[in-house]
């Protein structure tokens, strides 16, 4: 093993940089030429790279998003694309490739297998957490401290007006961050994949109305909902229209958006990276196509397909204390 490359690919998530500087720093300490590839699977297209060196990632485990840039590349869903990305790892006696990402990252891996001989290792990084074969992906922890945070500051105002705030939060297509921030942040509702899908929306909506206007009968404060990105039709404005037509309830709407994948990765995110990325290395010498995780507080090694396709569900335990605690309020 004398040469890895190495990209951060697709959203950017904190604790990519802390990735980033463990990889090198393990790469030096076994004599290991480190590339770094800019914009993801773009730089390899493009032959972009920067040599990663001890002093340049020294200073950089604090920092948010990542000196290596990131992007999607739409060259990869065709074989012309990979082949081209295949024949710079080749061109620079490449031994393995580590991709700092998430699904689509990886997926972009899988593509990359039958043209190119190296080692594939992944490390998973998004604050979705939708990743399988990892209790966390890196990002994640960060995200979650960012959105509670901001509700926090959102609740003052509800309770100041005694309103009702819909509050979008990311996750793609999972309920990760919207069960965590949600209970976190004491919501009176969470509304997510897991307990809102288009067969039973008319039931939720119901539910919430009548939550709604319970509450108002017997406290006076503000009622927040946690709402989970690409659940409701017309999002978190298509359910502020359902309430105001439905039962004349007026309500504030917040997309937190981005500001959840910036910001300064926190300790947990920068300790998670730091273990993959050395994980990494080592793997890389005698694994291919496999993601390293943390299950259990063990570092775990696993094949890149079941992280991606084995679906990986928010904890039954957050489900049913976000259930025991709507019974209680």
């Amino acid at each position: 093993m004398k040469r890895i490359a190495l990209i951060t690919s697709g959203g950017d998530a904190p604790g990519m940089n802390a990735a980033i500087r463990s990889i090198v720093l393990a790469c030096h300490e076994q004599n290991i030429q480190c590339l770094g590839f800019f914009h993801g699977y773009n730089g390899l297209m493009l032959d972009e790279f920067k040599e990663l060196t001890v002093d340049l990632v020294a200073p950089i485990i604090q920092l948010g998003g990542t000196i290596l840039k990131s992007a999607r590349c739409k060259e990869m869903h065709n074989n012309e694309g990979v082949e081209q990305v295949a024949g710079t790892l080749t061109r620079h006696n490449i031994d393995a490739l580590i991709v700092v990402g998430g699904d689509g990252s990886f997926r972009g891996m899988m593509a990359l297998q039958p043209y190119w001989h190296g080692h594939l290792i992944g490390i998973p990084a998004t604050i979705d957490n939708d990743l399988a074969c990892t209790d966390k992906t890196i990002g994640f922890a960060t995200a979650v401290s960012t959105a509670t945070h901001a509700i926090d500051k959102i609740r003052d105002t509800a309770n100041a007006f005694e309103r009702v705030f819909i509050v979008e939060v990311m996750g793609r297509h999972s309920g990760h961050i919207a069960f965590n921030v949600g209970l976190a942040t004491g919501a009176e509702a969470i509304l997510s994949f897991e307990n809102c899908d288009s067969t039973n929306l008319e039931q939720v909506k119901a539910d919430l109305i009548n939550q709604i206007q319970s509450q108002r009968q017997h406290n006076h404060s503000g009622f927040v909902i946690v709402l989970a990105e690409n659940l409701w039709p017309g999002g978190p404005h298509g359910l502020q229209a359902a309430l105001r037509e439905t039962a004349n309830i007026e309500s504030a709407v917040c997309v937190l958006g981005y500001i959840q994948r910036g910001g300064n990765p926190c300790p947990e995110d920068r300790i998670l990276a730091t273990e993959l990325g050395i994980e990494a290395v080592r793997a890389a010498k005698n694994r291919s196509g496999i993601m390293v995780g943390k299950v259990h507080g063990q570092i775990s090694t696993n094949c890149i397909i079941r992280a991606t396709e084995q679906s990986k569900p928010v904890d039954q335990a957050l489900r049913l204390a976000y259930h025991q605690i709507c019974q209680l309020t």
